[in-house]
């Protein structure tokens, strides 16, 4: 379901907002995804402005993880999401967001992805 993302009303000198003219199909946005850590992956692929499409992550299993020192990335299972700078309550609901700090298999990494628009959990390893 779509969701209208702009503000066209026009203030009448002091008067009460009205729209000047009709919602554009330009205008509409969408509900953030909130990708989540689950059992089984599961992706949502979307069409987007001029035809493109966007692959949406719902629910997430593995991250690839880069390790720094080894110059490798790995796929590791994701255990849970630690914290989330951005806004606390998404490291309470299990949210994965871009920034959020998730343990993994091999240690604690940083997300560099943004799983809502890339379809895909990018991290980079924490070093302790």
């Amino acid at each position: 379901m779509p969701i209208y993302h702009s503000n066209d009303l026009k203030k009448i000198s002091g008067g009460v907002k009205r729209p000047h003219r009709k919602r554009r199909k330009f205008e509409l946005g969408d509900f953030p995804t909130d990708t989540t850590v689950d059992v089984k992956e599961k992706r949502v692929i979307k069409r987007v402005r001029g035809g493109n499409i966007k692959i949406r992550l719902r629910r997430a299993v593995y991250a690839n993880v880069f390790n720094p020192s080894e110059n490798k990335s790995v796929k590791a299972r994701i255990i849970r999401v630690e914290k989330t700078p951005a806004n606390p309550d998404y490291a309470r609901r299990q949210i994965i967001v871009k920034g959020s700090i998730i343990e993994t298999e091999i240690g604690k990494a940083i997300v560099t992805s943004r799983p809502g628009q890339d379809g895909v959990i990018n991290a980079v390893l924490i070093q302790e």
